[in-house]
């Protein structure tokens, strides 16, 4: 029999706060985190609105900030999640064995902050022209010597095991928006295999950068309404016209279920089914009848060994762009049938903006709350039904219900999908 996967702490950083109880209060209360850009000068950009963390200092989970201050933005958010995880899951005190102790996470690419951005095209000009040659002559000159071992993605993962001694299985995955979901879910896998006992497992990522919004604006995925941020994104919603950025992590520590009883650990929760497919379509478009997330839901939902019909809620991955919204909602119909009518889905990147690899993990955390207190977040800003997208949303007020075992999906770019289900914990199951 495979081993039961539960969860005994999270740690949290977000637009909301960083205190989970806060952060749940407030994404319950359906209060917004976006608003225009502060981390650097956007006046020139078309979108000038993200969802920032704001006021962001290390020290909030009594770290020393010069202990950190070489580590990018997201990294910090990373370990300080870590920290609050692992003070709730009470593992400071716990022995465990420092090789079945590992770390999985999915961080993105990262933007150095050595420099500011204008002082990066500094390096690059010769005059007042932009000189590539030049700068790829003379730029290393003036480059930080120990930059590139603090801006890998992977940094995160290396300086959470040298905090905790987790000698075990290390790795950052990066599978677009579905980076955080994955590395849960294989994280998962481990402890059930046996190959592990305790995981740290999530993901962070901040692209409220110059460079990183640079992208999405070419794609045109991102809400220009610079003058109402708070009304920004609006999933499902028919007037919905793209996402906003966010920034933030989260992490969960799992746990196998016998090694947290033995230990008098609290049980938040039980990972109970992952999913993941490739819609093995397009790098930026969904497959036109969402068949990565169809399976990934069906592979979910049979590793979990439930039906649609247990499903009591749905943490959509709910983008807010036009074509995202359209394709979950009919994936959805396609696993859950008439089901599809009758669960509650909500969006709670309507709040926070879009964490992109760190979304999945943040979402799953947003499942085991739902599970636990049996409140389920709204889609705020939802106004005007849109006929593509005609399930229920939760629109703009939480729900009291009965919540048992909740479904998050995860759907990104380069047809990256995973799906999550995290139930309600029951001994006995």
């Amino acid at each position: 029999m495979r081993r039961r996967v539960v969860i005994t702490g999270v740690g949290c950083v977000t637009p909301l706060g960083i205190e989970l109880a806060r952060v749940w209060a407030r994404l319950t209360e359906g209060q917004s985190g976006i608003g225009p850009v502060t981390l650097f000068d956007a006046s020139s950009f078309p979108v000038r609105i993200a969802a920032e963390v704001p006021d962001w200092d290390i020290s909030a989970v009594g770290e020393d900030p010069a202990r950190w201050e070489h580590d990018a933005r997201d990294a910090q958010f990373a370990i300080a999640a870590a920290i609050e995880a692992v003070r709730a899951a009470g593992l400071e005190e716990a022995h465990i064995e420092p090789t079945r102790f590992g770390v999985y996470l999915g961080c993105g690419e990262v933007f150095p902050e050595f420099f500011t951005f204008s002082q990066l095209m500094t390096l690059a000009l010769d005059g007042e022209r932009f000189n590539l040659e030049e700068f790829l002559k003379h730029g290393w000159e003036t480059w930080p010597s120990d930059a590139d071992q603090y801006y890998e993605p992977s940094t995160a993962a290396a300086r959470m095991a040298g905090l905790f001694n987790a000698q075990g299985p290390n790795i950052n995955l990066i599978a677009a928006c579905a980076s955080s979901s994955q590395a849960i879910g294989e994280a998962a896998e481990l402890i059930r295999s046996g190959d592990a006992d305790v995981m740290l497992a999530g993901g962070a990522h901040s692209l409220i950068h110059p460079l990183g919004m640079m992208g999405f604006l070419r794609l045109e995925t991102l809400s220009a309404r610079n003058d109402e941020p708070w009304r920004a994104m609006r999933p499902f919603d028919r007037d919905r016209d793209g996402f906003v950025v966010g920034e933030g992590a989260a992490v969960v520590v799992l746990e196998a279920s016998e090694h947290a009883r033995s230990r008098g650990a609290e049980i938040w929760g039980e990972l109970t089914g992952y999913g993941t497919a490739q819609d093995a379509f397009s790098l930026s478009e969904p497959h036109p009848q969402g068949r990565g997330a169809v399976t990934s839901m069906q592979l979910a939902l049979a590793d979990a060994r439930l039906n649609p019909q247990d499903i009591d809620y749905i943490n959509a991955h709910g983008t807010s762009t036009v074509v995202n919204d359209k394709i979950e909602t009919l994936a959805i119909k396609q696993v859950f049938g008439d089901e599809a009518y009758r669960v509650p889905i909500s969006s709670t990147k309507s709040m926070m903006g879009h964490f992109t690899t760190a979304g999945g993990a943040i979402e799953l955390v947003v499942g085991l709350m739902a599970a636990r207190t049996g409140v389920l977040p709204p889609t705020i800003n939802y106004e005007t039904p849109d006929p593509e997208c005609d399930l229920d949303y939760v629109p703009n007020t939480a729900r009291e219900i009965d919540c048992r075992h909740v479904l998050s999906n995860s759907l990104g770019f380069g047809g990256q999908n995973a799906a999550l289900i995290v139930s309600r914990f029951d001994g006995k199951r």
